[in-house]
């Protein structure tokens, strides 16, 4: 039952990435830009037709595989440890709505649509969607608990 819950987190991510995909796809033009907060935070359209910031650009053939191969591992192992602790639950829901959030885009559009454009101590990060903020949120949670858990097995032992 409670892994329903973790599906239900990945519908929510998928859902929310591609209402706001379509939102920007529909009402702004490529390369418009909406400034949020002045010096830090734009709406910028863009797309990608590659990987995390840009690499590996029309290579679409190997993000089916590596997504499809990644959606497969990831649905193991949220039935294998998802009961066992809600972090690596949620982590992994996470991963899994972003993963299938970016991949609907390629599948149906052969790109990714882009759009939270961040300045950082006036550096221009590489433009991203929720499915990216997803998998990267999922990811860094799962690192949380696996430090977290390592540094309780060694506490324990000592």
């Amino acid at each position: 039952m409670v892994i329903l819950w973790y599906y239900l987190l990945s519908i929510v991510v998928i859902g929310i990435d591609q209402l706001t995909k379509y939102l920007v796809a529909e009402h702004m033009e490529i390369g418009e830009s909406i400034e949020v907060i002045s010096g830090f935070l734009y709406l910028t359209s863009h797309r990608n037709a590659g990987a995390a910031f840009g690499i590996l650009q029309g290579q679409m053939w190997l993000f089916f595989i590596v997504t499809v191969i990644v959606i497969i591992a990831v649905i193991y192992h949220l039935h294998k440890y998802a009961n066992d602790s809600g972090v690596t639950g949620i982590s992994l829901a996470l991963i899994l709505g972003g993963a299938i959030g970016n991949f609907i885009d390629r599948l149906m559009f052969g790109e990714v649509v882009d759009f939270f454009d961040v300045y950082i101590f006036s550096y221009n990060y590489p433009i991203f969607n929720i499915a990216d903020s997803a998998l990267v949120a999922g990811v860094i949670l799962l690192i949380m608990k696996m430090i977290r858990d390592e540094w309780k097995e060694k506490r324990k032992k000592a």
